[in-house]
């Protein structure tokens, strides 16, 4: 069996070997491991990738991590890489980063399985019927904002969902579900964050006459676009162009950044630290 393990706990001697040490008890192979003590807090973050030969489950191997994690105080996650992630994308009308997410499953750079589109407009139903995969038409009002979020709640139970992605999703969610799924929603930002929050960014930004424009992946937190950034890129813009080329630039930055933003979540490389992310690339 094949294993990433991350964790994360206060840094002092002898973490790794402990580690190690039971990894070699069942005579385990480390194919990759990243590692990083952040001075600020005194935490120690690692990743680890294995395979295991002789173990048989999940649960045989985090029995046998499990006394390690209490000794060192570790918040610890052991995940099978033959289990496909799950994820959930919500959308609006723009469907340029919907439609990257689809296309890169479809190539296996992606490793992940959609098991729903869920969007308060009906553009994407063709999409989704093409792709294969469930449609949830939820239109959103000052109303029915909380109904439609109880909704997401039970979807996410049913299908049993890892992560949900805001793929343009134009609607913002609200504090409670926020908290409720911390580190497990990932939105894109047609901004480079903090630069022209807010309306129509690239007409801010055109105005400014700046010679850079971006795109922030980030992962959703009660205080609107302040989660941990995950992954961030820009582009080069001069005064020649407009507004369209501008927007139309940004759509396949956004794009890009969201794929690598959501790949690098569901391969164990992102972990929290506060306000700020570990991102062993």
């Amino acid at each position: 069996m094949n294993f990433v393990l991350t964790f994360s706990c206060p840094d002092r001697p002898g973490i790794v070997a402990a580690i190690s040490s039971v990894l070699v008890q069942r005579g385990a192979n480390i194919s990759e491991t990243h590692q990083f003590s952040d001075p600020d807090s005194g935490q120690l973050f690692m990743r680890l990738a294995f395979v295991a030969p002789h173990t048989n489950s999940l649960e045989e191997m985090e029995s046998g991590l499990k006394p390690v994690a209490q000794e060192f105080g570790m918040t610890m996650r052991l995940h099978n890489t033959a289990v496909l992630p799950r994820i959930i994308i919500m959308v609006s009308r723009f469907d340029h980063a919907l439609l990257n997410l689809l296309y890169q499953v479809r190539v296996n750079w992606l490793r992940a399985e959609i098991v729903a589109i869920v969007s308060n407009h009906q553009d994407s139903a063709q999409t989704a019927a093409h792709a294969g995969i469930p449609y949830h038409y939820w239109p959103v009002t000052k109303d029915n904002k909380a109904e439609q979020e109880d909704k997401l709640r039970a979807l996410v139970q049913d299908t049993g969902a890892d992560l949900v992605v805001l793929a343009r999703y134009m609607q913002v969610l609200s504090d409670a579900l926020s908290t409720e799924l911390r580190g497990r929603i990932i939105n894109i930002h047609h901004s480079f964050l903090p630069s022209f929050k807010g309306a129509r960014p690239y007409h801010q930004a055109h105005a400014r006459g700046v010679k850079l424009i971006g795109a922030t992946a980030h992962y959703v937190t009660a205080d609107l676009d302040e989660g941990p950034i995950i992954e961030q890129e820009t582009a080069r813009v001069n005064h020649a162009l407009s507004p369209d080329d501008y927007i139309a630039t940004g759509r396949g930055v956004e794009s890009q950044v969201l794929a690598r933003a959501v790949k690098l979540h569901v391969e164990q490389r992102v972990m929290l630290n506060g306000h700020r992310t570990v991102v062993f690339a």
